[in-house]
């Protein structure tokens, strides 16, 4: 069975922006070696810290995010799920998980989601540590 991952907007901002270990995690999804999943709610926040934190053109933002839906799969979520972590932002990356039926989140998050190290049995890893298991 191929992985499914959810990205945390900060690996998406860290691989999409500056390179590294999370740039070669999303790299996988890219490559078609996993699946990638997106819900617009993250694609909204990835799009607002972007412009608003790092001061990132909207042309720029546009075309990483259009490079982006070019390989992750976008699912739709409820928007039901709350409280599961004392960040309420990290609720919507645990939702995307758990309706695309995802096998991983991906996640810089040493504060709110890595000390879970799972949730449903969708294991929380960092970059390097998914790409240890699936390059």
């Amino acid at each position: 069975m191929q992985p499914v991952v959810v990205y945390d907007t900060n690996v998406l901002i860290s691989g999409m922006i500056w390179g590294g270990v999370p740039y070669r995690s999303i790299e996988l999804a890219q490559e078609n070696k996993v699946k990638g999943l997106i819900c617009d709610e993250i694609l909204d926040e990835f799009e607002d810290k972007l412009m608003i934190k790092l001061g990132i053109p909207s042309t720029r933002t546009s075309v990483v995010k259009t490079r982006l839906l070019g390989f992750l799969q976008t699912v739709e979520i409820p928007n039901r799920l709350k409280g599961i972590t004392t960040d309420p932002d990290d609720d919507m990356i645990i939702e995307c998980a758990v309706v695309g039926g995802a096998t991983h989140i991906v996640t810089g998050d040493q504060k709110h989601l890595l000390p879970l190290g799972n949730y449903q049995g969708i294991l929380i890893v960092k970059p390097a540590d998914f790409l240890a298991e699936f390059q």
